[in-house]
């Protein structure tokens, strides 16, 4: 019960974490590959999660059989199944990597880079450690100071002290995202402190199927930008196939309707009926949206912020934009062609009074909730 009473003191996201995962070793709680998957293409797990505790033989067998990075490939997360162990920042990692832009993997492996020799190393990985803890602790929910121990013990592996590693000159500078606690620290010149820290972390946690896909069995191997691109490429392109696959039943397209539905999942649009009926009316001959499209919508999606701009500088900001003014904002500001056809099945979904414009802030709005599922 007092675990149960733990749900209580976590965050959102740390809900959700301890509602997927699956396994348990040493007190620190892990998902499978599998339970990743589920937690960000499912509302809720399958069936009912109780901990299973791995035994050091069990883990290690399963970090055993992970494959190295060059085996990588858009099916990894599928292959591995649940023979694999992912951490609490880990899960935070790869939801970071789910909702950025291609042109974003380069910050992001420059930032791991702290030395600039165009490798990352175990020991520059495990800040990422660091600083999503740190991140975290601003965060927590205020209450019993054991119980938010216990449940720091179980999302981390080790006790943690509240004295803060990340100091800045702003404290009430809080970035919005984990994204922007990346970037940030970059710029901080954090990374001795964090480095530092890095080693007391290497040593008192156990290896993870990601550190041993990126750095060897051994821990000796350095992950180059080209590994580290296609790691997160792969992953992008995996969880859109499992949620195109969903609605396909082994077909090359899926219905108008059923991408309405995907889109409007993790959304806050109470009355999601009357967007789904408004596009029956609007395209009444199924033709269908193949995977290629559905992709590049979503590629589209994670340039959210940078078709914002653009829009505002078209000045379309207060008003509602047409179908060919869409397309081409979203290419001049993205690189993205989206069909024709695409763009005229999201219009149907988003035109609630059909005169063929789309309401830019509603638009957006609802997007934004859509690209990070409901964790904005």
């Amino acid at each position: 019960s007092d675990l149960e009473d733990l749900h209580l003191y976590a965050t959102p996201r740390e809900q959700r974490f301890r509602r997927f995962a699956s396994l348990e070793f040493e007190g620190q709680l892990y998902m499978t590959p599998y339970d990743f998957i589920q937690a960000v293409t499912s509302d809720e797990p399958k069936h009912a999660k109780k901990w299973r505790s791995l035994s050091k033989q069990e883990l290690n067998q399963i970090l055993m059989e992970t494959p190295p990075v060059w085996k990588g490939s858009s099916k990894l997360f599928r292959n591995l199944n649940e023979k694999g162990v992912i951490s609490y920042t880990e899960y935070l990692f790869l939801l970071c990597i789910l909702t950025k832009p291609h042109a974003g993997f380069r910050i992001a492996f420059n930032m791991f880079d702290t030395d600039g020799n165009e490798m990352v190393d175990k020991k520059e990985f495990l800040v990422l450690q660091e600083i999503f803890r740190k991140k975290n602790e601003k965060r927590e929910k205020r209450g019993d100071e054991e119980k938010r121990a216990m449940l720091r013990l179980q999302l981390y592996g080790y006790h943690t002290s509240t004295n803060s590693v990340l100091k800045t000159e702003g404290e009430d500078l809080v970035p919005r995202s984990y994204w922007d606690t990346l970037r940030r620290s970059t710029s901080q010149a954090l990374f001795s402190d964090l480095a530092e820290r890095a080693d007391d972390i290497s040593s008192s946690l156990s290896d993870t199927t990601l550190l041993v896909h990126f750095f060897g069995k051994k821990g000796k191997a350095e992950l180059n930008f080209e590994d580290f691109y296609r790691f997160m490429d792969n992953l992008q392109t995996e969880v859109l196939e499992i949620e195109f696959l969903s609605y396909s039943n082994g077909m090359n397209t899926i219905s108008e309707e059923d991408f309405a539905h995907i889109l409007l999942r993790y959304t806050n649009v109470e009355n999601t009926s009357s967007y789904l009926e408004n596009m029956r009316c609007s395209i009444p001959e199924e033709k269908g949206i193949t995977f290629e499209e559905f992709r590049s919508f979503f590629q589209f999606l994670n340039n959210l912020e940078d078709f914002t701009i653009a829009m505002q500088m078209y000045n379309f900001a207060s008003r509602s934009i047409g179908q060919d003014e869409f397309k081409r904002a979203v290419y001049v500001a993205t690189g993205v062609k989206l069909s024709p056809h695409l763009v005229n099945t999201v219009f149907k979904i988003f035109d609630v009074d059909r005169d063929d414009q789309l309401s830019y802030k509603e638009f957006i709005g609802i997007m934004k909730d859509r690209l990070n599922r409901g964790f904005r």
